[in-house]
């Protein structure tokens, strides 16, 4: 089970409701989150890591935010299961793969990688994903391999699907905070959705209160930082 963004006090109350639920419902053997915006909508930190945990997410994948909050660092630096996007430069604290028991025996490889189109700089995702992919092989070293595709467009989020159909489990995509109806299975078996949404308050501007995303775009003149909807937080994600 993947829940897409979680964003900010609504996404992380939303989360906290209705995971259970939906683990009691689904009985899925794996719980995964992108907590890249959980704190104030920009970055995430240990504490609520450890909050995540409490409440039976297994992995934290990450994006373009991960260094919001500077005091995540050392952390993700010694933690198995927060990770940042894989294509960051060598030397950058953290990892971009988490790998999950589970209790039969099972392994499970979560890979995060983020694009380049309109985002930060980073190396080649599919340059990096191709050297992960001659140590990772699927029915040798894990079972599944689960991709959070982090990135802008629809293109290059398919581009890299298609790229490795096959090789991997699944590739997810998130950032833009908005759901897409095109789950579905590609050629050779991989698991496909450009996009699986955010968790939090959908009565907003990409998770953020209204007023001045549209300030931004009305005036072009700098504004307030942007701030979280307070509103009732929707669970989006995959299963």
């Amino acid at each position: 089970l993947f829940a897409g963004d979680i964003y900010g006090r609504s996404g992380r109350e939303a989360l906290a409701k209705y995971l259970p639920i939906l683990q009691d419902r689904l009985n899925p053997d794996v719980v995964i989150v992108n907590g890249e915006n959980a704190a104030h909508g920009r970055g995430i930190n240990e504490k609520i890591c450890k909050e995540f945990y409490e409440i039976g997410v297994d992995c934290i994948t990450t994006g373009n935010h991960i260094w919001s909050q500077r005091d995540v660092i050392p952390y993700a630096q010694s933690s198995k299961r927060l990770i940042r996007p894989i294509n960051y430069p060598p030397g950058t604290p953290g990892k971009g793969l988490c790998e999950l028991r589970l209790t039969d025996g099972r392994i499970l490889k979560v890979i995060n990688a983020m694009g380049r189109v309109f985002m930060d700089p980073l190396d080649d995702p599919f340059r990096v994903m191709n050297e992960v992919m001659e140590r990772e092989e699927l029915g040798r070293t894990a079972h599944a391999i689960f991709v959070d595709f982090h990135a802008e467009t629809t293109s290059e989020k398919m581009a890299f699907a298609y790229n490795f159909d096959g090789k991997v489990s699944a590739v997810i995509g998130t950032h833009t905070h908005i759901p897409t109806a095109d789950a579905r299975i590609l050629e050779k078996g991989t698991a496909y959705l450009t996009d699986a949404g955010m968790t939090g308050d959908y009565d907003s501007i990409i998770g953020a209160e209204k007023t001045v995303p549209i300030q931004r775009f009305v005036t072009k003149m700098p504004s307030d930082r942007m701030r979280p909807a307070g509103g009732e937080g929707t669970f989006c994600g995959a299963l």
